[in-house]
C-alpha cells in the first residue's frame, strides 16, 4: 500500500480518494504492527472539514456518502436544522455540542462493530482555539486517525455561493471567519494526524 504524505493538496475529488487511502492504509499500519500491550481493536477514523460557508464543504461531503458506503457525516447546520428549524440559527453551543457528542459516540460503536467505517464532522472550524479543544475531545473519545480536509475556496467564489442561497450567511460573518482562519490556518500542531487541502 503507498505510503501518505501527513500534509498533502488535491482538489474536489482527490480529496475523497486521499480519505480513503488514509483510512486503508491506517487499518493496515495497525493490523501490521499491532500494539502487544493492548488486545487489538478498530481504528475509528474521523475526519474534520474547515472551510468558510459556502467553501464547499457540504457538498463534498454529500457526494462522498453517495459514493463510498460506510461514512457517516455529523452537520451542525444539520443540527441546528433539527432543533430550531433553522440552520442559520446559531442556538446553544451546548445542545448543539451534546447533539454531536450522542451521534459521533452511535457512530463510533458502529465503526467498532464493524458497520461503518468513518465518520465526517462537518462544521466551519475557522478559529484554532475552538478547532484545537474539538480535536481534544475528539481524541478523548477514541478517535484516530483524525484527519483535517481543509477547504481552501477563494474569498469571493464562497460569498458568491452565498449569495445563491435561499438562506444567506451575513456578508459579515463570513468576513470575519476568513479573518480567524487567514491569521490561524489549519495545521498539523493543531492536533490532527493528517491534514488534505481541498483547493478550487
Amino acid at each position: 500500500m503507498p505510503f501518505y504524505p501527513t500534509e498533502l493538496s488535491t482538489d474536489f475529488w482527490g480529496a475523497i480518494a486521499a480519505l480513503e487511502q488514509i483510512a486503508a492504509q491506517s487499518s493496515h499500519e495497525l493490523s501490521a504492527h499491532p500494539n502487544p500491550l493492548a488486545p487489538l481493536s478498530p481504528l475509528v477514523p474521523l475526519a474534520m472539514l474547515i472551510g468558510l460557508p459556502g467553501s464547499g464543504k457540504s457538498t463534498w461531503a454529500a457526494v462522498l456518502r453517495v459514493k463510498i458506503s460506510g461514512w457517516t457525516v455529523i452537520s451542525t447546520d444539520e443540527i441546528r436544522a433539527q432543533h430550531y428549524g433553522d440552520p442559520t440559527i446559531q442556538g446553544s453551543w451546548f445542545t448543539i455540542w451534546h447533539a454531536v457528542e450522542a451521534e459521533l459516540d452511535q457512530i463510533k460503536h458502529s465503526i467498532q462493530a464493524g458497520d461503518q467505517r468513518g465518520a465526517i464532522y462537518d462544521a466551519t472550524n475557522v478559529k484554532r482555539r475552538s478547532r484545537r479543544d474539538v480535536l481534544t475531545q475528539f481524541r478523548t473519545w477514541g478517535f484516530i486517525p483524525v484527519i483535517g480536509i481543509w477547504f481552501e475556496t477563494p474569498l469571493s467564489i464562497a460569498l458568491e455561493r452565498n449569495q445563491q442561497r435561499s438562506r444567506q450567511v451575513p456578508e459579515s460573518v463570513i468576513l470575519k471567519m476568513h479573518r480567524q482562519l487567514t491569521d490561524a490556518p489549519p495545521d498539523l500542531s493543531d492536533g490532527l494526524d493528517y491534514l488534505i487541502r481541498v483547493t478550487v
